[in-house]
This record gives C-alpha cells, structure tokens and sequence, in this order.
C-alpha cells in the first residue's frame, strides 16, 4: 500500500511540474534520479551469489556425466 502512495505522490509531482511548465526541474530530477538508479547498480554486489556460483558448478559436471553415458 505505501509503494501505490508513494507512486502515486510521485506522479501528481511530475504532472504539477509539467502543468506549471517547469520543465527545468523536472530535467534535473529525472538526470539525478537515473543517476541515482545507475549507482546502486554499480555498487551492488552481483558477484557474491554463492547459490548462483554452485550451479554453475552442476552444469560443468553435467557434461562429465553425459560422456560417461555414451
């Protein structure tokens, strides 16, 4: 419920901005808000997934197995 009050908060912003003509404002909002988007993307971190990591693990000896199997 709070993620449809905040979206929706969030797009009466946008709309006033774009009544009142200030598209300035909404032009600097939206470059820090995909900026803001590209650096959680750059810090997270992707690579630690162990989980990820073993079944990986499981297809290179599913190749193994299969040539036993011929």
């Amino acid at each position: 419920m709070m993620t449809f009050v905040w979206a929706l908060a969030l797009a009466a912003v946008v709309i006033a901005l774009i009544y009142f003509e200030k598209t300035a404002i909404l032009y600097i909002l939206c470059t820090l808000g995909v900026t803001a988007l590209l650096l959680m993307v750059a810090f997270s971190d992707l690579g630690e997934n162990r989980e990820a990591a073993g079944a990986l693990d499981q297809r290179k000896d599913a190749a193994s197995v299969a040539d036993r199997i011929s």
